[in-house]
This record gives structure tokens, C-alpha cells and sequence, in this order.
């Protein structure tokens, strides 16, 4: 009699919960109220946590904005361009919280809300390192938490952080960016540019031989052209309007700097980048991410998650450079399986 009475128990506690929309924790994961609750300290500011960095130059901030908590699963944005905000990863808002993973925006020395020293030495890969890492630091990012996803130039930047720092990281996520500077430029060459109306190519050469790049036809050709085809395939007319947001804020110095002036390839004081060689000592679970329409060639993305130890790749067909956007639900998939099978070990 009394067994009946504790199971009776147990199932009013339990029918009580699901039908008050409180979700009964499987285990460690996440509920609704420990996600969203607060770890802020005094007067709350939405996760926004501005970090000292120390750099050959002095002291200078760059600002971070946490959504979410899960002491498991702690993502850290990095952003391309060079010189994007963080803001067209505002994206990843419609997925994750409902996923219970906690994400970190995080605007890079010059770019969004972050300090803009104006000093293109600062411009420069290994410091870069040096940033994040100190940002890692601050956050109290470790190997039992801590997933890196880089894109594009964040992907550069992930990948030579894991070179160096492997040791500090659960997952390392590499989207839409290949292991060789030298090889995206020949793929922009020998792929990408004999795709293009041969007229509008000239056009295009022509302005960027006299380095007129801020002649509006320069523009007006690749947008249509080259960009629609190969970094968001939305209709223009269309282009996410937080995509766009972080585009048009985007650091010319920095950009210039590090990637070149040109839209095609690569032409900066990254041009002689290449880490292929040195894939094979990262250890960290990986997930590659690349796109049939991509300005980096999707098989290169394929082999690097077989250079790596423990590595996966993930293709989105339809996308282009921001398949987070024009491939939105294969790349959420792609992401939120591989940051659950690295957490519960099934990817080892």
C-alpha cells in the first residue's frame, strides 16, 4: 500500500510539470530557468562583458555579450571579413536557446563596440591569438566548455588559435574557410572566375589593375556577379538585414590590411598563410563546414576534416560564403548535432 502511495506521488509530481510548461531536466541539460539565469553581478547588462586586453601597443577593450548558460557548452563567435561585427551572427538566436546552448558574441580589436587603435601594426595574425586567448581567460572558457567557431577570416583565426592552444578547447569549428591562402586564391582564379560572364571579368580585372576600387561600377559588378552567387545567394533585394548591418560596418583598415583590396582572392599580409601541414597535430574534435557555392572550394573543406584527428564535415548545397544565412537549416542541424555528440561523447 504505501509503494502505491509514493508511486502516486511521483506521478502528480510529474504530470504537475508537464502540464505547468515546465520542462523536467534530463539529466544536466539545461531548463528554461537556468539558461536564462543571470551570472551578472550588481546591475544586470544582458551578458555584456567589456575585457582588458594587453597588447604590444597598451591596454585596449573589446566587448563580448553572452546569451544563455550552459555550464557544458560555451560557443565563442569569431567573425570574418577581417573587420565584421559580430552582428551577422545574430542568427544563431532563432536555433540555439531552444537547444540550451549557451553562445558569446565577441567583437575583435577594431571591429563593432570593441576599441579601434587605428594602427594597422595591430593588424596582425599571432596577436589575434594572443586576443583570444585572453578573452578565453576572462570569460572562464576551458577544455570541459569551450567550442571555437570561426568563419571565414575567424576561421583562420580558429585554426591558428588551436595550433597553439588546442589544450583549452572541447570543439573546433571550422566554417567556410580552407587551410591554404595561397590555394583560395587559385581556386578564386581557376574555379570561381571562369564561372563569370568573360566581359564582366575584364571589366572587374581592369578596375582592380588601376586599383580604382572605390569606382562604383567595381561594386556595382560584383554584387550581382560574385557576390549573389558565391557569398549569400538570397535575392539582394532580400539580404538578411543583420548580415547586412555587419558588412556595412566593416573595418576598410583592417580588411585592406589582412586580405588585400581585392574581392577576388586574397592579396594582404595573409596571402602567404597555410597551415594544410600542420592539420594533423590538432587533437580537438572538428567540424568543417563548407558549401557547394562557396567562395572556398567545398573539397578542400572535405580533406581538412580528414587532415585532423577527430574530424566531420558538414556540406550545405545551396549555400554560398554565408550558408549560416542562405543554408540556414542545414548548418543549424550540422552545428547543434555535432556540439551534442561532442558533449556526450559520442564524438571522441
Amino acid at each position: 500500500m504505501k509503494n502505491i502511495f509514493y508511486i502516486l506521488i511521483l506521478f502528480s509530481v510529474l504530470l504537475t510539470a508537464c502540464t505547468s510548461g515546465t520542462p523536467v531536466p534530463a539529466g544536466n541539460a539545461p531548463t528554461l530557468q537556468t539558461y536564462f539565469a543571470t551570472t551578472d553581478t550588481g546591475v544586470r547588462n544582458g551578458g555584456v562583458q567589456v575585457i582588458p586586453i594587453k597588447t604590444p601597443k597598451g591596454e585596449f577593450h573589446v566587448w563580448t555579450k553572452r546569451f544563455g548558460n550552459n555550464p557544458k557548452i560555451k560557443l565563442l563567435l569569431l567573425q570574418g571579413g577581417p573587420g565584421c561585427t559580430h552582428e551577422y551572427w545574430e542568427c544563431m538566436e532563432s536555433f540555439l536557446p531552444a537547444e540550451g546552448i549557451e553562445f558569446i558574441y565577441y567583437d575583435q580589436l577594431g571591429t563593432g563596440f570593441s576599441d579601434d587603435p587605428k594602427d594597422t601594426t595591430m593588424w596582425d595574425l599571432s596577436r589575434y591569438v594572443e586576443e583570444v586567448e585572453q578573452v578565453r581567460q576572462a570569460l572562464g572558457l576551458n577544455k570541459d566548455n569551450f567550442y571555437l567557431l570561426g568563419h571565414s577570416w575567424g576561421g583562420i583565426l580558429a585554426m591558428q588559435y588551436a595550433l597553439k592552444y588546442q589544450d583549452n578547447l572541447k570543439g573546433l569549428i571550422i566554417s567556410n574557410m580552407m587551410a591554404s591562402c595561397p590555394e583560395y586564391g587559385k581556386y578564386a582564379d581557376d574555379v570561381l572566375a571562369k564561372q563569370m560572364d568573360p566581359k564582366v571579368l575584364d571589366t572587374i580585372r581592369m578596375i582592380e589593375k588601376k586599383g580604382d576600387f572605390d569606382n562604383p561600377t567595381y561594386m556595382g559588378l560584383l554584387m550581382p556577379h560574385f557576390y549573389n552567387k558565391h557569398i549569400c545567394r538570397i535575392p539582394l533585394d532580400r539580404w538578411p538585414e543583420p548580415m547586412q548591418r555587419s558588412l556595412n560596418k566593416i573595418n576598410q583598415s583592417l580588411y585592406v590590411t589582412m586580405q588585400g583590396p581585392s574581392e577576388f582572392g586574397i592579396g594582404g599580409n595573409l596571402a602567404k598563410w597555410d597551415v594544410k601541414a600542420q592539420l594533423p597535430s590538432i587533437k580537438t574534435p572538428t567540424l568543417v563546414i563548407g558549401a557547394t557555392h562557396d567562395t572556398m572550394d567545398p573539397e578542400h573543406m572535405k580533406w581538412i576534416s580528414t587532415a585532423v584527428q577527430k574530424g566531420r564535415f558538414l556540406l550545405c548545397p545551396n549555400g554560398g560564403h554565408m550558408c549560416m544565412w542562405d543554408d540556414q537549416k542545414t548548418y543549424m542541424a550540422g552545428l547543434i548535432s555535432y556540439l551534442k555528440d561532442v558533449d556526450s561523447g559520442a564524438m571522441k
